[in-house]
């Protein structure tokens, strides 16, 4: 009878990792992985893409209340609500036409901000929603002023469908 050599039955554990790693991954694994990731990819972007734009939404409110602080001001000052074409640009630039301009009214602006889309937002005086004070508004995700995604500072009326 011939005894076996013990070491025979231990692998040199290099050739193990090398043996493994020759197999690499089969097919079945592979579309797996990519059966999970596409599943977890359709659950969490939609959550993520809808945060967003709230996001954006909240911003738009947050700085259209803060145009709002700084044209109350401004009105205590000059005794109106800016008017005319340069309209919210006379809260960062003193217009001809105020002696008591005590500006500029917005903190850290060199220009009047945009709306998070992008797009500058509407300052009308008198507002058409506003008679004795101003409208302010941001046409929202569409771009179209009118639209129930616009962000303004009055209640906007309900549609009709």
């Amino acid at each position: 009878m011939k005894l076996r050599n013990p070491e025979s039955r231990i692998q040199n554990p290099e050739s193990r990792i090398r043996n493994h790693a020759a197999k690499g991954f089969t097919l079945v694994e592979l579309l797996l992985v990519l059966v999970i990731l596409g599943t977890l990819a359709a659950i969490v972007l939609p959550k993520f893409s809808g945060t967003t734009e709230r996001a954006r939404q909240t911003q738009a409110q947050t700085q259209i209340s803060t145009f709002g602080t700084a044209l109350d001001a401004f009105e205590v000052d000059a005794g109106r609500y800016p008017s005319g074409a340069n309209g919210l640009l006379d809260l960062i630039q003193r217009p001809s036409d105020v002696v008591d301009w005590r500006g500029p009214y917005l903190k850290n602006e060199s220009e009047i901000p945009n709306d998070p889309w992008g797009n500058p937002y509407i300052y009308e005086c008198p507002g058409r929603y506003n008679p004795n004070g101003y409208d302010l508004s941001s046409m929202g995700t569409d771009g179209q002023q009118g639209t129930e995604d616009d962000v303004s500072n009055w209640q906007q009326p309900a549609r009709k469908q």
